[in-house]
C-alpha cells in the first residue's frame, strides 16, 4: 500500500504537515512534565496574595529503604513525650525513607511520614505526621537527606534517601488518634486508602504516552526512506515496520474506551471497595504493559535513533518504569487481588460477552488458579507460592484485556481497531489460545495479519485524532526539526594531522619480520 494517504491523513485540520504546527512554549511543557508543581505553584502564588494558607512542596514518606510491599514492617517510630510532643526517629539505616525528592528546592518541603506511634513503651501501630522537611534552602533540624544520583533515562528528579534523629514534632501533628486500634492491619489500609486514587491516575499517565509512541513513530517512518536517488520509499512500507505503531494504535483506542469505564466504575461508591481497588489494580497493570510494549517495539524500529532521550521514547519508557511501581507496585497488587479473588472474598465485574475470546482465556486461567488453590493446605503455601503466585500478574492483566474489550465495543470503537487489540492481546499468551481455543499459530497469524491490514488505511486519521503532535519535540519526526537539531549541536574542529602510513624508518639492528609487531599496535591507535 502507498504510504501517501497515510502522510496526507496525519496532517492536521488546517492542511499544514503537522511539523508546520504551532507548539507550546517552554513553559507549557515544563507545566506538562511536572502539572502537579505547576498547579501548586501558580496556586501558592494567588494564596500568598489572598492569605488563605501556606503551600510549599508536598511529599509522602511511606516506604523505606528495608520495606517496600512490607509496609506493614516499617521501623520509622513517633514516641510520644510527657509534654505531648512526638519525637520522630530512623532507628536502623534500614528505616530511612526511600526514594521521594526532599533535597531543598526553592520552596519548603512538608512531608506527611508514616511511622509507629509508641506510647507508654507499646506499638500503637501506623500513623501518619505532618512534618517540615526542609525550608526551600537548608533541610529542618534532625531531618538528614542524602541526594541518589539520577535515574537513567527519564526526567531528572532529586530522589532521595531520608532519616530523621530526634526530631520534635507538635501535638497537631498526629494525623489521628492516640488509641490503639483493635485490628492494626486493618488500620493501616484505612491510612493508606487513598493510595489507591494515585493508582488508578498514575496510569492515565499511559495513554499521552502512548498516543506519543504511536506518533513518533508514524512520522519517523514516513520520512525515513531507503532505496536509490531516483526510487525513494518510506520504512513504512514493510509489515516489519507496521506492526508495532499499528499495535499500538489499536491499544491506544481501545485503552481510551477502558480509562473512561475504569474512572466511572473506581468513583460509583455503591460498588464494594476492595472491588473498586481491583479496578484501579487491573487497570494499571493493563495500561503500563501497553505502553511499555509500545515504548520497547516502536523505538527498536527507529534503529539507533530510537536510542537517544532527546527522542522521547527511552524518557517515556524509563517514566513508565517509575509509574509502574509508584502508587502500588503492580506485582504487589496483583498478588494481594488474585489470592482474594481466588479465597472468594469478592467477585470483579462479569464479562459482558463470556464467550469472546479474552473472556474465556480469563475464565481459563481462573479455572487452572482455582484448582490449585482447593488442592492446596492453604493460600500461604508453599504451592500456592510456587504455582500461583507467579501467574498472578498475568491473570490480572488477562482480566484488564478482558475488561477493555468490553468497554471498547460498549463505547463504539472501530471494529478493525478491536479486532487488532485482541489480535495483539492473543500473542501474549499464544500457546493458551491454541490449545484450549482452537487458534492454531496459522490462524492467530492470519486473524493479526487481516486486522493490520484493515487498520493501516486508517493510521493517517488515527494520529490526527491522537491530536498530540504540538507535545511530541522529538527531533527524528521531521526534515525542518532534524535540521535545527544538529544545527544547534556542538561542533569539534581543528587541525589536527595523524600519519596513518608514514612507516618509521627501520632502526639499526631490527630485522623487517619485526616489523610485523608494528601493525597491531598501529590498528589500535587508528581504531
Amino acid at each position: 500500500m502507498s504510504c501517501a494517504p497515510i502522510a496526507r491523513q496525519a496532517r492536521d485540520q488546517t492542511g499544514q504537515p503537522p511539523e508546520t504546527r504551532s507548539v507550546p512554549s517552554d513553559g507549557d511543557r515544563a507545566r506538562l512534565r511536572n502539572p502537579h508543581r505547576w498547579r501548586m505553584e501558580e496556586g501558592l502564588g494567588q494564596d500568598a496574595k489572598s492569605g488563605v494558607f501556606w503551600c510549599g512542596t508536598p511529599v509522602v514518606l511511606i516506604t523505606e529503604l528495608g520495606h517496600g510491599l512490607d509496609i506493614g514492617n516499617i521501623e520509622t517510630t513517633a514516641t510520644l513525650l510527657p509534654s505531648g510532643e512526638f519525637v520522630l526517629n530512623s532507628p536502623t539505616p534500614n528505616a530511612a525513607k526511600f526514594m521521594p525528592p526532599t533535597v531543598p528546592a526553592g520552596l519548603p518541603c512538608v512531608a506527611v511520614v508514616f511511622a509507629k506511634l509508641i506510647v507508654n513503651g507499646e506499638d500503637r501501630g501506623h500513623r501518619p505526621f505532618i512534618v517540615a522537611l526542609n525550608d526551600g534552602k537548608q533541610m529542618c533540624t534532625g531531618v538528614q537527606c542524602k541526594q541518589l544520583p539520577f535515574r537513567g533515562g527519564p526526567s531528572p528528579v532529586t530522589h532521595s534517601i531520608t532519616t530523621f534523629r530526634n526530631v520534635r514534632l507538635p501535638r497537631g501533628s498526629l494525623l489521628g488518634g492516640l488509641d490503639k486500634p483493635a485490628d492494626l492491619h486493618a488500620n493501616l489500609m484505612a491510612i493508606v486508602e487513598r493510595i489507591t486514587i494515585g493508582t488508578i491516575a498514575l496510569s492515565c499517565i499511559a495513554l499521552p504516552f502512548l498516543q506519543a509512541h504511536t506518533t513518533i513513530g508514524t512520522l519517523y517512518s514516513l520520512r525515513r526512506q531507503i532505496g536509490s536517488p531516483t526510487s525513494r520509499t518510506p520504512i513504512l512500507t514493510f509489515r516489519t515496520q507496521q506492526a508495532p505503531i499499528l499495535a499500538a494504535a489499536a491499544n491506544t483506542y481501545v485503552m481510551q474506551a477502558l480509562q473512561r469505564w475504569s474512572i466511572k466504575q473506581f468513583c460509583d461508591k455503591r460498588l464494594d471497595g476492595r472491588v473498586r481497588h481491583g479496578i484501579a489494580a487491573i487497570f494499571k497493570a493493563v495500561m503500563v504493559q501497553h505502553s511499555q510494549q509500545a515504548a520497547m517495539g516502536i523505538s527498536e524500529r527507529c534503529g539507533a535513533q530510537g536510542l537517544f532521550n532527546h527522542n522521547q521514547m527511552t524518557t517515556l519508557h524509563n517514566d513508565m518504569r517509575g509509574i509502574a511501581i509508584t502508587e502500588g507496585d503492580i506485582l504487589g497488587l496483583a498478588v494481594r487481588l488474585v489470592n482474594e479473588l481466588l479465597i472468594g472474598r469478592y467477585t470483579m465485574p462479569t464479562p459482558a460477552n463470556a464467550n469472546s475470546l479474552l473472556a474465556q482465556h480469563e475464565a481459563g486461567m481462573f479455572a487452572e488458579l482455582r484448582d490449585i488453590v482447593k488442592t492446596a493446605p492453604g493460600h500461604r503455601s508453599e504451592e500456592v507460592n510456587r504455582l500461583v503466585l507467579p501467574y498472578c500478574q498475568p491473570l490480572t492483566e488477562a482480566m484488564g484485556h478482558r475488561m477493555a474489550y468490553d468497554a471498547a465495543v460498549a463505547e463504539g470503537v472501530h471494529p478493525a481497531l478491536i479486532d487488532l487489540y485482541v489480535a495483539n492481546v492473543v500473542k501474549l499468551d499464544s500457546a493458551w489460545y491454541a490449545e484450549f481455543a482452537g487458534h492454531g499459530r496459522a490462524a492467530q497469524h492470519a486473524m493479526e495479519a487481516r486486522a493490520m491490514d484493515e487498520v493501516l488505511p486508517m493510521l493517517g486519521e488515527l494520529v490526527k485524532d491522537m491530536d498530540v503532535f504540538a507535545y511530541v519535540n522529538a527531533p527524528l519526526v521531521s526534515d525542518e526539526r532534524w535540521s535545527a537539531f544538529v544545527d544547534d549541536l556542538k561542533v569539534h574542529e581543528g587541525n589536527g594531522r595523524v600519519e596513518l602510513f608514514n612507516v618509521p624508518r627501520r632502526p639499526m639492528g631490527v630485522e623487517p619480520e619485526m616489523y610485523a609487531d608494528l601493525v597491531p599496535v598501529v590498528l589500535s591507535y587508528v581504531l
